[in-house]
């Protein structure tokens, strides 16, 4: 799926807090693919970048999946998506995705790339 389109539905725009966990803030936008279920059951997370304002919850926006974040302590992956022509290095995905992943043991994984361990 890395270099696929896909059309994620925001539902934690930009500059909000978790429902949950109001420690975390959303400094990106945030949503989902509706109907690719995750290993958690639930529809697909995506981390949105390379959008500089925040989408209104429900809004859709169409972009590329350019890696996925494996977490070691969690069931589920998490994408990360950006509008073509956007690329990021893995430092910079991780400085952007930092509020919610420092809570996770986590790794960053381009195409074709494995997990390490």
């Amino acid at each position: 799926m890395i270099g696929d389109r896909i059309t994620v539905t925001v539902d934690r725009p930009m500059g909000t807090r978790h429902p949950e966990r109001p420690a975390i803030f959303y400094s990106i936008n945030y949503g989902y693919v509706a109907g690719l279920p995750a290993p958690d059951g639930e529809d697909q997370d995506v981390y949105l970048l390379g959008i500089g304002y925040s989408i209104p919850i429900g809004g859709r926006v169409t972009v590329r999946h350019i890696a996925t974040v494996h977490r070691y302590d969690d069931v589920e992956e998490k994408w990360v998506a950006a509008p073509d022509g956007c690329t990021f290095s893995r430092d910079e995905i991780r400085a952007a995705i930092d509020f919610q992943e420092r809570y996770h043991d986590s790794e960053i994984l381009f195409r074709g790339e494995c997990p390490s361990r």
